[in-house]
């Protein structure tokens, strides 16, 4: 119900779906702040029943990928605003059995406070922010730059 999630969902599923190990997401982004977030959250999708009339999304894990930190922890460097990036946000470990008639679902966004620190977008070290600036944020999904999220599904039987 937010403008500003993206969300991704898989069809009913027709069979039960196991994933157990790490999760990747890759994902194609560009902003228009020289600094900015994205983050990522696995949901187990369940349909309506008895005890959840509207159906029940059950957060499985979720990361983050802070852009002028998307090379590593040790290296800050500020993004282009307008620029093409391909960041990859995981692993994520997670073991998740999807029930048939569940969703798979990813929802992808710029911000999961208070899970994570606000980004004021402004690229000043956060010891001297004094205020943010909004960020427009695009996630590309076309063949020339196919996000992608990698789930470890497990064989079953």
């Amino acid at each position: 119900s937010r403008h500003d999630v993206l969300v991704f969902r898989s069809e009913p599923l027709e069979e039960d779906v196991e994933i157990t190990g790490d999760v990747m997401v890759k994902l194609w982004v560009r902003s228009s702040a020289v600094d900015t977030d994205f983050t990522v959250k696995l949901v187990d999708e369940y349909p309506p029943n008895k005890f959840y009339p509207k159906g029940y999304a059950l957060n499985l894990v979720d990361d983050i990928v802070r852009m002028s930190y998307r090379d590593g922890r040790l290296k800050r460097e500020l993004i282009e605003p307008g620029k093409l990036y391909e960041i990859a946000i995981g692993p994520m470990p997670v073991s998740n059995l999807f029930k048939k008639g569940h969703r798979i679902r990813l929802d992808v966004s710029s911000s999961s406070f208070p899970q994570f620190d606000v980004n004021p977008n402004t690229g000043a070290p956060f010891d001297r922010n004094r205020g943010g600036v909004p960020a427009r944020n695009a996630v590309f999904v076309d063949a020339a730059h196919p996000s992608l999220v990698i789930l470890p599904i497990a064989k079953r039987g």
